[in-house]
């Protein structure tokens, strides 16, 4: 069964049914616009993460503003991906089972598709998979780059890694996946500047290593939100792979900038509409957005336009914002607009985007990509 989505184009906003995502697409605009402008002016491309929107019609919005593909974290997103029309989709995750495999595979056929990996298991299960399908899939050695979460260390152990790829038939040899994910919301400059430096050094020291015994490395990509312009800068970092900058969220804007003021080089373009449900007290007002409308792993949602309303706990369908002064002018049935603490895994939470402009719905898309964990 389809949802319903909350709302009509060009229904005044006022009128959204509650809870809802909504996009400020004036700020969504400038957001696509100001990353394509930065990879170009830096002389590198740009894929960016679809894991954040999970939507195939921004895909096509990023795609043609210059980028040259997207990531995406699993097979269930790309099929998503490729059946809406993006042609070269990487899966920058390790891929296990050959359910999982054989899909990937049979996707190869149809787009131009690649993958990560860190140990020969998982080259060995690609090139079965690819065999059988008589595909090719193009695979990145994906390098530890001081996160310690997935990744094979740098140097020697990823030369053997990509030597193993480079003698599979139905296989080829990509380059390096080097994302710092841990670097992206270090929340100082220097903290970040220190990361990325170091992850520039087992990047750069692998491809040497990888050149000198005769085996080309075609890419390396990574990069995110909080770092892409010391990637974009280095000279050794070829792709950036940044996701949330198109919504952006309450967690990136706790990052500091060079001059230490909060990260604005994006605006939030993301909300969770909600309806003030009770105002039990003079102090306290409940909305109809919990955990089940706006994800809380990073932190609570910010209530915009309302520095007297503060969010401090959510329940299922309960959100409980604190007023600071009891003459706050909110009242039952007004809306609010919730900031959320992280975009992506609010994403994954609803069944529609609502697109507006001058306070009207101008769009709505599905979030094709909802629940794709498989």
């Amino acid at each position: 069964m389809t949802m319903r989505p909350p709302a009509d184009l060009g229904m005044p906003v006022d009128q959204i049914d509650t809870p809802a995502l909504l996009i400020d697409l004036d700020a969504f605009e400038r957001n696509l616009k100001r990353m394509a402008d930065a990879a170009a002016a830096a002389g590198v491309r740009l894929r960016p993460h679809a894991k954040t929107h999970k939507s195939p019609t921004i895909a096509l919005k990023q795609v043609a503003l210059g980028a040259v593909g997207v990531c995406c974290q699993k097979v269930s997103e790309a099929e998503i991906l490729v059946a809406g029309g993006i042609a070269d989709v990487l899966v920058s995750n390790q891929i296990v089972g050959m359910p999982k495999l054989r899909r990937l595979a049979a996707l190869a056929r149809q787009a131009r598709i690649s993958t990560c990996v860190d140990d020969v298991v998982h080259v060995d299960g690609l090139e079965l998979a690819a065999s059988e399908a008589g595909a090719q899939i193009e695979v990145l050695v994906e390098v530890n780059m001081g996160g310690n979460r997935c990744g094979v260390e740098p140097g020697e152990p990823a030369l053997a890694l990509a030597q193993r790829i480079a003698k599979s038939k139905h296989l080829r040899f990509a380059g390096l996946q080097a994302y710092h994910g841990s670097a992206q919301h270090k929340r100082t400059a220097a903290e970040r500047n220190a990361e990325i430096a170091q992850a520039a050094d087992r990047a750069r020291r692998t491809r040497d290593l990888l050149v000198q015994h005769g085996l080309p490395c075609p890419a390396i990509t990574g990069a995110g939100t909080g770092t892409f312009m010391l990637e974009a800068a280095s000279g050794i970092w070829t792709e950036l792979q940044c996701g949330s900058y198109v919504f952006m969220d309450v967690d990136y804007a706790r990052n500091l900038d060079d001059d230490g003021k909060p990260y604005q080089r994006f605006e939030h373009a993301l909300f969770v509409l909600s309806t003030v449900m009770s105002r039990p007290a003079d102090d306290r007002a409940v909305c109809d957005a919990g955990h089940k409308a706006s994800s809380v792993d990073s932190g609570f949602p910010v209530v915009a336009g309302h520095d007297e309303a503060e969010y401090v706990r959510a329940a299922d369908e309960h959100g409980l914002i604190r007023l600071k002064r009891p003459t706050n002018r909110l009242r039952i049935g007004d809306r609010i607009r919730l900031i959320p603490g992280h975009c992506d895994p609010t994403v994954n939470l609803h069944d529609w985007y609502v697109g507006v402009r001058a306070d009207r719905v101008e769009a709505l898309w599905p979030v094709a990509a909802r629940g794709a964990l498989l």
